[in-house]
């Protein structure tokens, strides 16, 4: 596994069980970082996104006032949010594909089914660090891009004539 140094991050982990909350902090804790802020459901998580610029946002799924997906588009759209490419890391007991379609369509960056383990969190982490996402603006989206992998076998209809630059890609 990759050592990354993750002690100059800010993360924002917003969570309503105060138990998950706790043993997410104390696993970005022991992975290196000092610098955690929480929020207990999505409206406070914004708050705290739009006023304190975390490197990472890790979230869970169904909270009140509003839900990690709700906050993933708050987050994502471009006009009003603090740092719309923040890496976000869903966390959530749901695992269906149409829900991490969901997740994947909403912005999120990773996702996490729990429980999670530390090496998983870990890994999901790191590779927001090490491999940071194109961000692409299509229709209604905007978000990391959501084509992972290059399929040269793939000839369907919206296949890429080439690939394009990060900036080309950015400005969509």
């Amino acid at each position: 596994m990759i050592k990354v140094d993750l002690s100059q991050l800010r993360f924002l982990i917003v969570e309503d069980n105060a138990h998950m909350r706790r043993v997410v902090r104390t696993l970005i804790n022991s992975f290196g970082a000092r610098e955690i802020t929480e929020a207990e459901d999505g409206a406070s998580g914004l708050e705290l996104f739009q006023t304190n610029s975390p490197d990472i946002v890790i979230t869970d799924w169904f909270m009140p006032i509003f839900s990690g997906i709700d906050l993933t588009r708050m987050m994502r759209h471009p006009e009003t949010s603090a740092n719309p490419t923040v890496p976000i890391i869903m966390l959530t007991g749901h695992s269906e594909k149409r829900k991490v379609m969901e997740a994947r369509d909403a912005g999120v960056t990773e996702f996490l089914c729990k429980p999670i383990s530390a090496n998983a969190l870990y890994a999901r982490v790191a590779n927001c660090v090490v491999n940071p996402r194109y961000f692409v603006k299509a229709g209604g989206f905007y978000g990391p891009d959501r084509r992972r992998f290059s399929n040269p076998s793939y000839k369907g209809a919206e296949r890429r004539a080439s690939e394009a630059s990060p900036a080309q890609k950015l400005a969509g």
